[in-house]
C-alpha cells in the first residue's frame, strides 16, 4: 500500500453563516492591531467588507483594525510591498485575507513582508518566508483557489514580466473561515470560472505523481461535487446547497494543493497571466483541452475515471477526450482559446521559456517539448 504523510497547520471553521461565531472563538488573535487585506470591489458594494470590519472592531476595538483594499485581481508585488510596509510600521500582529484567491495570496505575502522578508527575493529567487511571518487568517469569498489551506501566494510583477509563487510552510494560514454565504452574491460567469479552478486542482492532483490514497479520495469527491454543482448553478444561481458543496470542494482541494500539488496547466498559466493580465481560471480553461489531449496518452485510465465522475461521454481516443472536455467548458459558458485571451502564436516561444518551477509532478512532463506543444495547440483551439 502507498506510503504518505498527512499534515495541516490550519484550524478550519466551515459552515454557512459561521463567520462571526468563528471570529469570536478566535478573539485572542486580535489582541494587537489587525490588517484586513482585500480587493474591495464587490465586497464593498455587497456590504460584506463593512460587516467583517464591524465584527473585528467589536472584538478588537476600532483603532486596532486597518484596511488595505486595493489588491488587483492578479496581486502585484508593488501592492503587497506597500501593504507590508504599512503593516510593519503600524506594528500589526495579525493579517486577515478576505476575498478570492487574489486577496488571500496577497495577505500571505503581506504577512511575510511585514516582518522584514525581502518579497522580491521570495518571488524571484524562491527564498522561503521566515518563521516570524505574521499569523494569517483566511476568509475566502469565492469557491475557487483553496488558498486558505495552501502553501503558496501567487504574485505578479509587471516590472519583471513575471507571475510566480512565493512558497513556504510559514505562509499557510493559521485559521481558515470557509463561509459559503459569501459566494451567494458571486455572478454566474465568475462562479463558473472560479469553480473550474477547483476542478483543475482536483484533476491535476488526482493525476499527480505525488498523489496518494487519501488525496485521490479527496480529488474524486471534489470532481463529483464540482461537476454536479456547476450544472445546478447554471440553472439556479441561488442554489445554496450547491454553493456549499463548491466551497467544500474548494477547501479540500486546498489541502491537496499543500500536500500533493498540481500539474502542467498551473505552471503554464503563469506566463499567460503575466502576458495578458487575465484571470488564473481563464488561462487554465484555455489550456485544458490541449493538455487533456496530451495527458490522455500517458494517464488514460485516470482521465477516463475523471470523465466518468463528471458524467462526460467515454473517450476512446485522445482527440475525443479533448473535444468532449472542450464541449463541457462550452456548456459552462467559459471556454476561450489562448488567442481569444490575447496570446499570439509568435509569443509561444517566449512563454515556453518563461515556464518555471518543478514540472515533474505531472506524468506528462517527461515528453520532449510538451510545454510548447500544449501552448501551440491551445492558441488555435476551435
Amino acid at each position: 500500500m502507498t506510503k504518505f504523510e498527512l499534515e495541516s497547520d490550519t484550524k478550519i471553521y466551515f459552515g454557512t453563516g459561521i463567520t462571526e461565531q468563528a471570529l469570536d472563538a478566535e478573539k485572542e488573535r486580535f489582541a494587537g492591531k489587525t490588517m484586513i487585506v482585500t480587493t474591495g470591489g464587490s465586497l464593498i458594494t455587497t456590504g460584506h467588507l463593512d460587516r467583517l470590519k464591524n465584527i473585528l472592531e467589536r472584538i478588537a476595538g476600532k483603532g486596532n483594525i486597518l484596511l488595505y483594499n486595493t489588491i488587483s485581481r492578479n496581486p502585484r508585488l508593488s501592492e503587497v510591498k506597500q501593504a507590508a510596509d504599512i503593516a510593519g510600521s503600524e506594528n500589526v500582529k495579525t493579517i486577515v485575507g478576505f476575498g478570492g484567491g487574489s486577496a488571500l495570496d496577497a495577505a500571505k505575502a503581506v504577512a511575510a513582508g511585514a516582518v522584514g522578508a525581502d518579497l522580491e527575493k521570495c518571488l524571484l529567487e524562491g527564498v522561503e518566508p521566515p518563521k516570524e511571518t505574521l499569523p494569517i487568517m483566511a476568509i475566502p469569498t469565492t469557491a475557487g483557489t483553496g488558498s486558505e489551506l495552501s502553501r503558496a501566494a501567487i504574485i505578479s510583477s509587471p516590472q519583471h514580466h513575471l507571475k510566480a509563487g512565493i512558497r513556504g510552510r510559514y505562509i499557510v494560514p493559521k485559521v481558515a473561515i470557509v463561509d459559503p454565504v459569501y459566494t451567494w452574491t458571486v455572478p454566474v460567469r465568475t462562479t463558473m470560472e472560479t469553480g473550474f479552478d477547483v476542478l483543475a486542482h482536483a484533476i491535476e492532483s488526482y493525476i499527480a505523481v505525488k498523489a496518494n490514497l487519501f488525496s485521490e479520495m479527496l480529488s474524486e469527491r471534489a470532481v463529483r461535487y464540482v461537476g454536479e454543482s456547476l450544472r445546478i448553478l447554471l440553472r439556479d444561481i441561488n442554489h445554496h446547497e450547491a454553493r456549499e458543496k463548491m466551497s467544500y470542494a474548494s477547501m479540500i482541494m486546498g489541502w491537496n494543493l499543500a500536500n500533493v500539488g498540481t500539474g502542467l496547466p498551473h505552471r503554464l498559466q503563469y506566463p499567460i497571466g503575466a502576458a495578458t493580465d487575465t484571470s488564473h481560471a481563464a488561462g487554465l480553461i484555455a489550456l485544458y483541452p490541449s493538455w487533456i489531449e496530451q495527458e490522455y496518452e500517458v494517464s488514460e485510465h485516470k482521465i477516463s475515471e475523471i470523465f466518468n465522475w463528471l458524467e462526460l461521454p467515454t473517450a476512446d481516443t485522445a482527440g475525443h477526450a479533448a473535444e468532449s472536455f472542450r464541449e463541457f467548458l462550452r456548456k459552462l459558458g467559459v471556454f476561450r482559446t489562448l488567442s481569444e485571451l490575447g496570446v499570439r502564436y509568435d509569443q509561444v516561444d517566449t512563454m515556453t521559456g518563461e515556464v518555471s518551477g518543478n514540472l515533474s509532478n505531472d506524468p506528462l512532463a517527461r515528453k520532449e517539448g510538451i510545454v510548447r506543444i500544449i501552448y501551440q495547440n491551445a492558441v488555435h483551439e476551435e
